[in-house]
């Protein structure tokens, strides 16, 4: 079995941020005269460009180191089932390729549902984010 090295804590704080950042959905329309009491707080479950939990998903990405990166990736395509744990080193090594083309966290928060293919990775390796949210919420 392969080893990660980056921590589980590390991970699913970026699963539980991930997700709170894909429910949200498009701002339908741009009234700037609405306050919270107005549009029934409507305004948290949209995705503005100044939303506090993409700055804090993206602070936090920007926070790990380059293998920690590497391994978020690599659990993201495992999880998405790109591949398996058995090609572990295979997939490594297309994690590298794509890091030295790409922003890595860039391209991270531009997946879809990459809270839930991070925890699916996890799971792969016998781990999970559930006391991780019961602990942390």
């Amino acid at each position: 079995m392969p080893t990660l090295r980056i921590s589980t804590d590390k991970v699913c704080y970026a699963v539980v941020k991930a997700r709170e950042f894909d429910v949200k959905v498009a701002p339908e329309w741009l009234d700037d005269g609405s306050n919270p009491s107005d549009d029934g707080m409507m305004r948290i479950l949209e995705d503005y460009a100044d939303d506090p939990t993409l700055a804090e998903l993206r602070s936090h990405l920007r926070s790990l180191d380059d293998d920690e990166l590497e391994d978020l990736v690599a659990l993201t395509w495992l999880g998405r089932g790109d591949f398996t744990i058995d090609e572990w080193e295979d997939l490594m090594s297309e994690v590298r390729d794509l890091r030295a083309s790409q922003n890595t966290v860039r391209y991270l928060i531009g997946i879809p549902l990459l809270g839930d293919y991070l925890e699916d990775g996890l799971n792969e390796f016998g781990l999970s984010c559930t006391d991780f949210e019961l602990d942390h919420m």
